[in-house]
């Protein structure tokens, strides 16, 4: 069995986002570059299973869309512990455009699972699973919690309202997993750093696919008010700004 993960090039979760003056770009500039939260836990689980399943599963293979400056990215998850690892030679558009790079570079390779994030952390579209799933013509399976591999079973655990549902499924599939697929995300040894910095990356060129929404333009949240200190005595002033400004009640 042969396991892909997608993986998100993102800004780190710390970075205060900037734009360009006319508020149509991201300003990328001083920014640092990570794994996608959602993509690095859905590697570590990759990552156990292939750790459980040495006998069964074969390789993991990171995959990412983007260009040149995405390759250190790639090269974290080879440290984690990814067998390989591949680019297409494109920036991601919109989830369209990115899911149909993706299908165009593996549809000749013979992958049995497919593990994506949910969302990635930049723009929270969650919907390159899902496109992935139907471009390729995959079943897929989202919202997964949990997922193990039993005599070449997959059975996996997804949140629902109220609950969760325990479902089995065949290969290949698409999983769109999301928070609890694993505890913490697997942190690189020196001698995975040191071999990672030596892997081949396969870099596979973009293919013409037609974005399905274009931004027209960015936003920043308005600046939060300064906070106020209310004596702890005066209560009547605490529920009259509670009533009036906040309108919590």
């Amino acid at each position: 069995m042969n396991i892909l993960v997608c993986i998100s090039n993102v800004p780190d979760t710390t970075t205060r986002i900037k734009y360009t003056t006319d508020q149509k770009e991201v300003d990328y500039s001083g920014v640092q570059w990570i794994i996608n939260p959602w993509d690095e836990l859905a590697l570590t689980r990759a990552i156990e299973l292939k750790e459980a399943n040495p006998a069964l599963i074969q390789k993991i293979t990171a995959i990412t869309v983007g260009k040149a400056d995405a390759e250190p990215t790639l090269r974290k998850a080879l440290a984690c512990g990814a067998d390989d690892a591949i680019r297409v030679d494109a920036s991601g558009v919109d989830s369209f455009y990115t899911a149909s790079q993706l299908t165009n570079a593996i549809k000749d390779e013979s992958f049995d699972l497919i593990l994506c994030g949910i969302e990635s952390s930049d723009f929270n579209g969650a919907a390159v699973g899902g496109m992935l799933a139907e471009l390729l013509d995959w079943p897929s399976v989202s919202a997964v919690s949990s997922v193990n591999i039993e005599n070449e079973s997959v059975k996996v655990t997804r949140e629902i309202d109220g609950g969760k549902q325990l479902m089995e499924t065949g290969t290949p599939s698409v999983l769109i997993v999301q928070k609890g697929i694993a505890l913490n995300p697997r942190i690189p040894s020196m001698r995975g750093i040191m071999t990672a910095r030596t892997k081949q990356l396969k870099v596979v060129p973009a293919v013409e696919a037609a974005a399905q929404s274009h931004i027209l333009t960015f936003a920043a949240p308005p600046q939060k008010s300064a906070c106020k200190i209310i004596d702890a005595e005066n209560l009547d002033e605490l529920a009259r700004l509670l009533h009036t400004e906040a309108r919590v009640i």
